[in-house]
């Protein structure tokens, strides 16, 4: 057995079978067949489909809920049924889908800049029926007045990373990316929570952004990008707008924080 299948949580398991699926009609044989999907691990009841962006330990961190843990004690705290969130930066999509499983919020609107990542994200949707709650986009959204029609997104052969900041020694597929205006977004969604890991550009985010109407926060902080002094200047806004943080679940790179409104 596998050294990640022995340590995989009780109510987190490994499914190296396959689930059922939708029907399919098989003109060879003239019978109705199921579309198979692979189920590769399971976290916090939320069934995550194979793809090449899951490896041994990936698989391993999933099951034991330590893949962006911080980031989804965050969400599965601050979020309730009445809410209604934000996601900016969906990664492999699974934390916006734990958060529309187990906290049940009124809608999520997830976006994601790397455009590889939306058919797997879509299929972990489809897979735990979470489509008519939460769903992806593949934009930019920029609070910055001074924001262009198309940004030229870093796309790494890992999809951690990936980013609107070319980094050194890495190799990447630069694209362009359509971006949408974070006050239209509000607008349409009118959203209670945000769930933010933008990989950088959360200083520029919380530097524009009209934060009115959203009590809650779940924010990663990325300091690599423009330092220990901007990670300070995100916590200096978040605090100065009366967002509180939650030192149970937060880290020194990871808030979660929550104001009255």
């Amino acid at each position: 057995m596998p050294r990640y299948l022995r340590a995989l949580l009780p109510n987190q398991q490994l499914f190296p079978c396959k689930s059922d699926g939708d029907a399919y009609f098989d003109e060879k044989t003239n019978e109705q067949s199921m579309t198979k999907t692979e189920i590769a691990v399971e976290c916090h009841g939320v069934r995550v489909p194979a793809s090449p962006y899951l490896n041994e330990t990936r698989i391993e961190r999933i099951a034991q809920a330590r893949y962006e843990g911080d980031e989804i004690k965050g969400a599965l705290l601050v979020t309730t049924e009445k809410d209604r969130v934000l996601e900016m930066g969906s990664g492999l999509g699974i934390v916006g889908a734990v958060c529309t499983l187990n906290a049940k919020p009124e809608r999520v609107i997830s976006f994601e800049a790397n455009p590889d990542m939306l058919p797997h994200i879509n299929a972990l949707y489809e897979e735990n029926d979470l489509t008519d709650r939460i769903e992806v986009r593949n934009q930019l959204v920029i609070a910055n007045p001074e924001r262009p029609a198309t940004m030229t997104f870093h796309v790494q052969n890992s999809f951690l990373g990936s980013s609107l900041i070319a980094k050194a020694n890495r190799r990447t597929r630069e694209v362009e990316i359509p971006t949408i205006s974070f006050a239209e977004v509000v607008e349409e969604l009118k959203p209670t929570v945000l769930l933010c890991d933008i990989e950088g550009g959360e200083l520029d985010l919380l530097e524009h952004a009209d934060l009115s109407g959203i009590r809650a926060i779940v924010m990663e902080f990325h300091p690599e990008a423009y330092e220990v002094e901007g990670m300070r200047k995100c916590k200096r806004i978040l605090t100065q707008a009366g967002f509180e943080k939650n030192e149970d679940v937060s880290t020194r790179k990871v808030w979660t924080c929550a104001r009255e409104v």
